[in-house]
């Protein structure tokens, strides 16, 4: 797909990290912005600091996680653009889930997958048939992670299990939109190859009470300068990717077609190799026993 001036570009997560870094790219290539947020003073600051650049740029309050509400961004886009090329649905939480599996709170599991794999779900059946109905070259990315995209880190499980959703909802909508012989094409994106600065370690801040813990944590919640430090403090390699990197591969993948936007990392291809010869060998997982804990 060419990027070009005019087009219109949505983003879910936008106030900040990767969503804000996206938007700030397809702004830099000429197009206009349509952002999408739960938090809305970090939603008007971005939205603010993007037309201080010269964007053309709309905002609007949105939780994914509610279909009538992203019903109504994709609504306001078209009423308000005409048209929609590029839909980014990227807005994602951690669940704040403590102890194993079999002590998580159903509340944790339930706000991860209304966030993390309702709201893509949402995005795909509120955008992709208008623009297929538009007749133009558009494409879809779904922010997914190497956590649960490529394999499990059992200690983030109610995470890993959402974003192993977004891989096999975007693979089967690249096969759908292929059947269709559309001008759409979908993309399922894993930031890094390195650990982000972004709000996603504290994601709690913006847990709706609808799905409030019903006991306090065990521990407090760990800010991103926190995890680093312990991480440090084990003898672990901490390293990050900046969001501005996130975004140019988005927008080299969208151009390119590619539907796995993966970053190059030997990391990563370990994982992919074990988790496959696993299956292939009818193994058992020993590529998790390094995240085993006692």
């Amino acid at each position: 797909m060419e990027l070009r001036a005019g087009q219109i570009a949505v983003v879910t997560g936008a106030a900040s990290g990767i969503g804000l870094a996206l938007a700030r790219r397809f702004a830099a290539e000429g197009l206009a912005v349509v952002l999408a947020d739960v938090e809305e003073g970090a939603l008007e600051k971005a939205a603010d600091g993007l037309r201080a650049d010269g964007a053309t740029v709309h905002a609007r309050v949105v939780d994914v996680g509610v279909r009538e509400q992203v019903f109504a961004l994709a609504e306001d886009a078209y009423d308000r653009f005409g048209a929609v090329h590029v839909l980014c649905n990227n807005a994602g939480v951690g669940s704040g889930a403590e102890g194993r599996m079999w002590e998580h709170e159903p509340n944790d599991w339930r706000w991860a997958f209304e966030v993390n794999v309702w709201g893509v779900f949402h995005g795909i059946q509120a955008f992709v048939p208008r623009m297929l109905a538009g007749g133009e070259e558009g494409h879809v990315v779904n922010t997914s992670s190497g956590d649960g995209g490529i394999a499990p880190l059992p200690t983030a499980s109610v995470y890993a299990v959402t974003k192993a959703a977004v891989v096999t909802m975007t693979e089967s909508l690249y096969a759908h939109l292929k059947a269709e012989h559309a001008r759409v094409g979908a993309s399922v994106l894993f930031p890094g190859p390195h650990m982000l600065r972004t709000g996603l370690w504290e994601s709690h801040r913006n847990r709706p009470e609808r799905y409030a813990k019903s006991r306090p944590r065990r521990a407090p919640y760990r800010s991103l300068g926190q995890w680093e430090t312990a991480m440090r403090e084990a003898g672990q390699e901490v390293a990050f990717t900046p969001v501005e990197e996130v975004a140019e591969h988005v927008l080299d993948g969208i151009r390119a077609d590619r539907f796995w936007m993966l970053p190059d990392s030997e990391h990563s291809d370990r994982q992919i190799r074990a988790r496959s010869r696993s299956m292939l060998e009818r193994a058992n997982p020993s590529y998790l026993e390094s995240f085993i804990l006692d």
